[in-house]
């Protein structure tokens, strides 16, 4: 008995619109599923979490080296550039000085380097399953944050046995973390969208990271560097980062309106230029990954 109630083709009948499902074309390359991020925001914790574990995995000291690693260099700089060239600190103990730089240095040069090679260490899992491809070198820029936590309580350790209390500068000093996070965040999106496409960029990272070093304050003052290399010298967003630590946190003094201008000015260049080449590139990462 046939239900009269029913259309007699029922593939016509008309969908309710909580059974519509919208298929659209992308907007643009600045247009993002920002929502996606937010339904994938449990992906983003477990890839930090599993970063975190595989790195310390059947270690003997573990998570220590989070602090063993910037202890380490930090001893080397005191031997090389405290010790034999006698690089003036303006009164600031050279270990607080280097290693109120190397916690920051050290943040940005682990983010920078494992997010650029994030996207090809992770091959299997974007040639097989859907999720914004950004989640990598977000998730990797933000693991290293854990180990600048573990080694920004042994430098808070130094202060007290220093006996250096923070003057009330130290207010801002979540604002140079969040401009080091930033820097970080857009570079690695550059390089971890060059790298699927040129290889090679695997092996430019490290002699980026290493030449990096040098030329941010991190051994030395940025003081020390001749006024007329300045301007450019300023470019490197962790020269404002890198100063504002030893600002808020040793009393050196403060960086200059044009220092942190010229940081967060190339920050305005990389951060957005990189999203755009991300977004235009990574339609075609599961193809040539």
């Amino acid at each position: 008995m046939t239900d009269e109630r029913l259309p007699k083709d029922i593939s016509a009948a008309p969908l309710s619109e909580s059974q519509k499902t919208i298929i659209d074309a992308d907007r643009g390359l600045f247009s993002m599923a920002w929502g996606d991020l937010w339904d994938f925001r449990e992906l983003v914790f477990f890839m930090v979490w599993r970063d975190v574990s595989a790195r310390y995995k059947q270690t003997v000291l573990g998570i220590a080296w989070a602090v063993i690693q910037p202890v380490l260099t930090m001893i080397v700089f005191i031997f090389i550039f405290g010790r034999i060239a006698r690089i003036p600190t303006g009164g600031v103990p050279y270990s607080l000085m280097a290693f109120a730089a190397i916690v920051p240095w050290t943040y940005f040069s682990q983010a920078v380097s494992r997010s650029g090679l994030g996207m090809v260490k992770e091959a299997n899992l974007i040639s097989k399953v859907y999720f914004p491809r950004i989640i990598l070198p977000l998730a990797t820029t933000i693991t290293p944050l854990i180990d600048f936590v573990l080694a920004f309580l042994f430098l808070t350790g130094m202060l007290v046995w220093y006996q250096v209390a923070p003057n009330l500068a130290v207010v801002f000093l979540p604002l140079f973390i969040v401009m080091a996070i930033v820097a970080a965040f857009g570079f690695s999106l550059w390089l971890a969208a060059l790298n699927v496409r040129y290889r090679d960029v695997q092996y430019l990272i490290p002699f980026f990271v290493q030449i990096g070093m040098f030329a941010s304050p991190v051994a030395y003052m940025t003081s020390l560097v001749p006024e007329q290399w300045r301007l450019f010298y300023e470019l490197n967003p962790m020269v404002a980062v890198i100063e504002g630590f030893r600002w808020c946190l040793l009393g050196t003094p403060a960086p200059s309106f044009e220092m942190v201008g010229m940081g967060l000015l190339t920050i305005a260049i990389v951060l957005p230029s990189g999203f755009f080449y991300f977004k235009a590139t990574e339609r075609t990462f599961a193809d040539i990954i």
